[in-house]
């Protein structure tokens, strides 16, 4: 894992998009060294904030269209949800609607979100615009905190 991070770090805000993306999919990968070591070394914060926003969601809309296809062996094959877990997201989902999709940035339960909205064809428009919301807003507060910590 530390050559894909180290390889990622490399690339620059390119490497923060494609870490951002895989975290944002189902794939168990955490962007946020890829941010951090990024950040360190004096890379543009907007620009990473950019790029790792972008991935995220982007990341995030592969679990909804993994999920629209509907078939649950395939969800819990490709992406890794069990399917207790897949009902819990899928009662969440519908609860809140498109609104779940705030949460889409908490670790390991955001997939299951995302994979569930696609699931239940929640409003392709309104969850692209709060997974878009939750992704970005996480990213501005690892961004600000960095920052303002060590001043860069």
């Amino acid at each position: 894992m530390d050559f894909i991070v180290n390889f990622l770090i490399e690339w620059g805000v390119a490497g923060m998009f494609i870490a951002a993306f895989l975290a944002g999919s189902f794939i168990p990968f955490s962007s946020e060294a890829v941010m951090l070591t990024l950040l360190g070394a004096g890379t543009d914060p907007w620009g990473l904030f950019v790029w790792a926003s972008v991935g995220n969601i982007l990341g995030g809309m592969f679990n909804y269209f993994v999920g629209s296809m509907g078939k649950e062996e395939w969800i819990q094959k490709w992406a890794k949800v069990p399917p207790k877990k897949l009902k819990k997201g899928m009662n969440y989902v519908h609860r809140y609607g498109a609104w779940a999709g705030l949460l889409s940035w908490i670790p390991l339960l955001g997939s299951v979100i995302t994979v569930a909205l696609g699931f239940l064809r929640v409003n392709v428009w309104a969850s692209l615009l709060t997974i878009s919301l939750g992704k970005s807003i996480r990213y501005y507060l690892i961004m600000w905190l960095v920052c303002e910590a060590f001043n860069v």
